[in-house]
């Protein structure tokens, strides 16, 4: 099994505020959607909520939700700990797609991230993601970012950035995921 994670977050490793995310990239849900279809995603409760009704479950995806609360969500499979949402994935690529505690708890059973940096502040943010590996440490190597970490312009007029890395001796999947 390989467990990746994938968010988008603004300055300071926001990644949302009152429960959804604080600005519209369009260009980087494309890229989400591209990197995750038909692959296992595993969400909180909360991710899971945020989502407007008409996106849940997240098509061509199996939807996994972590939660204790004995609560069932149509079209999606539930789990009442992130290891047993781990082992429920089986083999395969596994995307951790939010929110804040997931992400932290899935910390060290990751083998890759692909992070995109959106130049955003995000005033009144209450949910960060965790800090990312040090890239230079010998256990992680990036694998793909944008060149010279240069900046895209959204079509809503916000820059954004892609970043992936990987445990080194792990394949989480196939290429350059930013391609």
């Amino acid at each position: 099994m390989t467990l990746a994670a994938i968010w988008a977050q603004g300055h300071g490793r926001a990644i949302g505020r009152a429960g959804s995310m604080a600005w519209h990239v369009p260009e980087d849900l494309h890229h989400f959607k591209r990197l995750t279809m038909g692959h296992t995603v595993i969400m909180g409760r909360a991710t899971y909520d945020s989502f407007g009704e008409k996106y849940r479950p997240l098509e061509g995806r199996r939807n996994i939700v972590v939660t204790r609360s004995g609560r069932t969500f149509p079209g999606c499979e539930t789990a009442a700990s992130l290891e047993e949402a781990r082992d429920m994935a089986g083999d395969g690529l596994s995307w951790i797609i939010g929110g804040a505690q997931i992400y932290e708890q899935a910390a060290p059973m990751l083998d890759g991230y692909v992070v995109t940096d959106i130049d955003v502040d995000v005033p009144g943010a209450d949910a960060f993601a965790p800090p990312l590996p040090d890239w230079s440490s010998p256990d992680w190597e990036i694998v793909g970012a944008d060149p010279d970490r240069g900046w895209h312009t959204s079509s809503t007029g916000l820059r954004y950035r892609f970043t992936a890395l990987k445990r080194r001796g792990t394949e989480p999947w196939s290429g350059n995921p930013l391609l």
